[in-house]
């Protein structure tokens, strides 16, 4: 089982596109964990995740992220136009090609 985090400001608008991703995982049948964080929990839940997706309101933490993860997780940004969209199928896209 993989695991993705997910991970905004306060984590609520990320929560509504965690779910929308879960009724693609569900679809597909894959065997996926996701959720979603927000980023003052970052220090404390990195390490579950396989792969981190940012909202595009915290790219700013793009470098933190990344420096601090190292190698052991892969990082990547939400398209902001798929992000304002909700489209759980892209996000879950991207994510799976950071796996």
């Amino acid at each position: 089982m993989k695991n993705i985090m997910l991970m905004c400001n306060a984590g609520m608008s990320t929560s509504v596109l965690v779910r929308k991703m879960e009724r693609v995982v569900e679809e597909r049948n894959l065997e996926l964990t996701i959720w979603a964080i927000s980023e003052t929990d970052f220090e404390k839940k990195w390490r579950k995740a396989d792969a981190i997706l940012l909202g595009p309101q915290v790219n700013y933490m793009k470098d933190k992220v990344i420096e601090t993860v190292g190698d052991k997780v892969s990082v990547a940004v939400i398209d902001i136009v798929d992000y304002g969209r909700m489209n759980g199928e892209k996000v879950l896209d991207l994510a799976i090609s950071l796996l």
